[in-house]
């Protein structure tokens, strides 16, 4: 994959954080992703993130869970090795409903991690760059792409105007590899920032 150049502007604080957003949105620039230490309610709508469809996903998993779990007990209960239990029917449908339920639920939760960790690109030994080693920590971390108009200054002095005590322009993949960061990249020990 090829590598791109970004500009991160780091802030303190949340409510500075939002602000800069719109205003980043509103001058053109191509906001790549913001990293923030515990979720922010609210700026998935300032960043024009869709709503998510994992919900969707989940109702799917689970409706394959209850057809799983009725087809495969009636067949083996009704078809392939009906039983006397007590004088009830062979399709005694009240009975089978505790199964169904424990995989209905079973289904929709190990699908819907599933699809989590495959459209957020995680998983054992999967890599992805980190712009900040504070942004899971106490920084706001907003990352701008760079194209081939973008003056980079300009886009620093723009950060730092709208309230980021700190800016930095890295070149980085913009995918995910598997490895291990001590061996393939060392993400911080080449970082130069600029405080302001």
């Amino acid at each position: 994959m090829a590598k791109k150049k970004f500009v991160v502007g780091c802030f303190d604080d949340e409510a500075v954080l939002f602000p800069a957003v719109k205003k980043v949105r509103t001058a053109g620039y191509k906001i790549h992703d913001v990293y923030t230490p515990f979720a922010v309610h609210g700026l998935d709508h300032a960043l024009g993130i869709r709503e998510t469809s994992l919900h969707t996903a989940g109702f799917i998993y689970g409706i394959t869970g209850t057809t799983t779990a009725l087809s495969g007990i009636s067949w083996i209960l009704a078809k392939d090795w009906p039983l006397n239990f007590g004088g009830k029917p062979h399709f005694a449908l009240p009975a089978w409903i505790p199964i169904t339920f424990e995989l209905t639920v079973l289904f929709s939760a190990v699908g819907m991690v599933l699809t989590f960790c495959y459209l957020c690109q995680i998983a054992p030994f999967v890599k992805k760059h980190h712009f900040h080693p504070r942004a899971t920590d106490d920084l706001f971390v907003m990352v701008i792409e760079c194209t081939d108009k973008t003056n980079v200054d300009d886009l620093r002095s723009f950060l730092h105007s709208n309230g980021a005590v700190e800016t930095d322009v890295q070149v980085a993949e913009t995918g995910w590899w598997l490895g291990r960061y001590d061996k393939d990249e060392m993400p911080f020990e080449t970082k130069q920032a600029v405080v302001a």
